[in-house]
């Protein structure tokens, strides 16, 4: 059998760029300035600029990113915050380490929260809307920020996955009142472990978000406001300095690998990603769906092709969120969606042979 192709592979990058990045993270040993410091600056500068806005923050996860940037917003203890209902349970969980309760609303054809299923939920405790960027695909930021301005509420972007994704021209992560991304190691711009930063285009709420993520310290060891530990640590920052510049060319690689995919599985019965005119996907994800996915990815493992489900279950069908609030007329395109989806590998250095490989096995599994 041929080598096995894996559903992602993060170490792929870190070879790529190994040269430059076990330069940068010597550069750091050598400093003695392991948290914050001068490496984390520079990137948060870097960062803010390539997205399009003023203030960056690094902090330790994307999780601590968007609770962060929640409180930030003023969210807190029994306020609502409306969250999709299909996606990573982590957005679910900073809006509970933010104090704040979760409000589910239904996704679109895109994976995205849908701007009609947040309209149903509005209550006048909800004080933010979290529009998850899902599989790099923008949400509908135009309806969205329609409902929230009219409604004064925050609209906070959790953009984890769609590092360098584009809306109407304009970088996600630049587009509402606050954006959350997450580097961890598998997405489009990775870390070699946990981190995360807070962006927004306003002087003072930057200053919020760095005050919270160091105790709420205004100046060192004393707290103007509660706060939380969650600071990027400099190797991190390094490495993701180093990333950065080749960010672009690596999503224009999924976007090829997604068009070959298009090119090949068209006829085969799959329903394949949809992206939308306004959006520049950059394909964190290739998510298709067929019914009998399981089989489907039962047979591809046989051959060697490794393909992830993200995510198996809605929030509100796991265990500890059976008691969430959900729209009167239920979340049928969540509950779809997870019986449905599968994720094809996409990661930029993978070959074109391999991605001819995984259409020819579709292929034949689907006969």
């Amino acid at each position: 059998m041929a080598d096995p192709i894996p559903s992602a592979d993060p170490g792929a990058a870190y070879r790529a760029h190994q040269d430059a990045i076990d330069a940068a993270v010597e550069r750091v040993v050598q400093s003695g300035r392991y948290v914050l410091g001068p490496e984390v600056e520079s990137f948060e500068e870097v960062f803010a600029s390539y997205i399009g806005v003023s203030e960056a923050a690094g902090v330790g996860s994307g999780t601590d990113a968007l609770q962060i940037a929640l409180r930030a917003s003023g969210v807190g203890a029994g306020d609502e915050v409306v969250v999709p209902a299909f996606g990573s349970v982590a957005t679910i969980a900073a809006v509970e380490l933010a104090g704040a309760i979760p409000v589910l609303a239904d996704i679109d054809d895109t994976f995205c929260i849908h701007p009609h299923s947040v309209a149903n939920v509005l209550t006048s405790r909800t004080r933010a809307v979290v529009a998850v960027h899902l599989y790099g695909h923008p949400a509908d930021m135009d309806a969205l920020l329609d409902i929230t301005k009219r409604q004064g509420i925050a609209l906070v972007e959790d953009a984890a996955q769609a590092h360098g994704a584009r809306y109407k021209g304009k970088r996600v992560g630049a587009l509402g009142d606050a954006a959350a991304f997450s580097f961890y190691p598998t997405k489009n711009l990775g870390a070699l472990g946990d981190a995360g930063a807070v962006l927004c285009d306003d002087e003072h709420f930057g200053e919020r978000v760095k005050r919270i993520r160091q105790y709420g310290w205004s100046t060192r060891q004393i707290s103007a406001t509660k706060g939380l530990n969650s600071r990027l640590d400099a190797i991190q920052a390094a490495v993701l300095r180093v990333r950065l510049p080749y960010l672009d060319d690596e999503n224009r690689r999924r976007r090829q690998i997604a068009a070959m995919y298009n090119e090949g599985l068209g006829e085969t019965g799959l329903i394949l990603p949809r992206a939308s005119a306004d959006a520049e996907h950059v394909y964190h994800q290739y998510t298709v769906r067929f019914p009998k996915r399981d089989r489907l990815r039962s047979c591809l493992a046989d051959a060697g092709v490794g393909a992830a489900v993200l995510y198996p279950s809605p929030v509100h069908r796991q265990p500890a969120y059976a008691d969430v609030r959900t729209p009167s007329n239920g979340l049928p395109e969540s509950e779809k969606a997870a019986s449905e989806i599968l994720c094809l590998p996409v990661y930029p250095y993978l070959s074109d042979a391999s991605v001819d490989r995984i259409i020819s096995t579709l292929c034949s599994c689907l006969r």
